[in-house]
């Protein structure tokens, strides 16, 4: 499958996942004091790693791109970390903290894989990325 949008990438997919497990399933399970203060660091992280890989997605050049997707990976773990206070505080249960492990780990691992791309791309002397056509025929290109 060609890749022709950041929500193309399996590590963004993945990211959503995760993101979407925390709006919809970890949160309104929080008691009303705590979605507030520790439910607005949980989803603030959460939505984080989305945000960093369609940043980084976007600024065509391959060492940039993959310092984004390092700040979602430590985002992913910021949000892991969220969720074990939750279980910790007991918060949440013992079930919804591995599930929220699982879909970290799947995020974290496909995040891995793409930025090993990047820099792999990086080192063939090919660390502009070109943007696909736009409406005017033009290719627009980073060359730094």
């Amino acid at each position: 499958m060609k890749i022709q949008t950041f929500e193309d990438l399996n590590c963004w997919q993945a990211c959503r996942e995760l993101r979407l497990f925390v709006a919809k399933k970890v949160i309104p399970s929080l008691p009303k004091y705590d979605r507030y203060r520790l439910g607005d660091q949980m989803i603030r992280a959460a939505r984080s790693t989305t945000a960093n890989i369609a940043e980084g997605y976007g600024r065509f050049h391959h060492l940039d791109n993959a310092k984004f997707c390092s700040n979602s990976r430590g985002s992913c773990w910021e949000t892991l970390d969220h969720l074990i206070t939750a279980h910790d505080e007991e918060l949440i249960s013992a079930d919804m903290l591995e599930n929220g492990r699982s879909l970290v780990n799947k995020a974290v691992k496909l995040i891995n894989g793409y930025m090993h791309y990047l820099y792999k791309a990086s080192k063939n002397n090919n660390s502009s990325v070109k943007e696909p056509p736009s409406e005017y025929g033009e290719q627009i290109t980073d060359n730094r």
